[in-house]
């Protein structure tokens, strides 16, 4: 187990915390658990985990404050859990240093399958496989069915960034602000007309279906 992957859970329920430790370590994983806020930092400081899995609500310290200040120093993906559903909270979290969230309660296999996404890009070299297609980020190059597929570099921002989470339905709104910053002008179809050259390079291989629309809300990338 020295060369496992080491999670760090910050979380003071302990029946979900001994749930989700189970999971991780029947996966393979290495965990460590911290039941408050505080002792979460400093195990994040002093053990230097690949990733931290932390709740939002605990006792002495936000969970959201606890993210920022491991974002000043560090760059390990964490990975929120929830109780809230609300979508404005979960957009403030992702831009206050967040990688990803959860809300409870959720699937052991969600889990593990978004620690997975986490810690393949966090580790640079390797890529994000989605059936047969593969996006690899620090070469920003994407392959299907082992085909090339050339996208300019908003096109494949835009497609990393759904690749985040696969089968999440994104916002417009989450797209412009993941991808381009800010929000875009109300009759902006720039999201559109990016979307439609990603899906058109993808059928030039065979690629159908990779993007899923759903009408008046947004877009997910189809997952494995």
């Amino acid at each position: 187990m020295a060369d496992a992957p080491h999670v760090l859970i910050v979380e003071d329920d302990a029946d979900v915390a001994e749930a989700v430790r189970f999971e991780l370590e029947e996966a393979g994983f290495r965990v460590t658990h911290a039941s408050d806020g505080v002792t979460g930092l400093t195990m994040a400081r002093e053990h230097t985990p690949e990733l931290v899995i932390l709740d939002l609500g605990l006792p002495d310290l936000d969970g959201a404050e606890i993210a920022r200040r491991i974002r000043k120093t560090s760059d390990i993906p964490i990975i929120i859990l929830t109780a809230m559903d609300a979508l404005d909270r979960k957009v403030s979290l992702l831009e206050g240093g967040a990688d990803d969230y959860l809300t409870k309660p959720f699937e052991p296999a969600e889990l593990l399958a978004r620690v997975r996404v986490q810690l393949r890009r966090n580790r640079g070299g390797e890529s994000v496989v989605l059936g047969q297609l593969e996006i690899n980020t620090e070469k920003r190059l994407v392959r299907y069915a082992e085909k090339e597929v050339r996208f300019s570099p908003k096109e494949f921002e835009l497609l990393a960034f759904l690749a985040r989470q696969p089968g999440r339905v994104y916002t417009r709104e989450e797209i412009e602000r993941g991808v381009w910053g800010e929000d875009l002008p109300a009759n902006s179809n720039v999201v559109d007309v990016h979307m439609a050259n990603i899906r058109s390079k993808l059928r030039d291989v065979d690629g159908y279906g990779v993007i899923r629309t759903v009408r008046g809300i947004g877009y997910a990338l189809k997952g494995q």
